[in-house]
């Protein structure tokens, strides 16, 4: 999967959170927030080059 696709993914996982978060779905929005938090955490450690400690 290209770095576009994956920027939209992450970018799509944080706007479903915002979503839901203001419907109240606050279990649901955290999860989404985590997922997209950690998604793009490894993708800019991907672009980096980190090999990891």
């Amino acid at each position: 999967m290209s770095d576009f696709y994956k920027d939209v993914f992450t970018g799509l996982i944080f706007t479903i959170g915002i979503l839901g978060f203001i419907s109240g779905e606050f279990i649901v929005s955290s999860t989404l927030f985590a997922a997209s938090a950690i998604s793009s955490n490894v993708l800019v450690t991907r672009r980096l080059g980190h090999k990891g400690s």
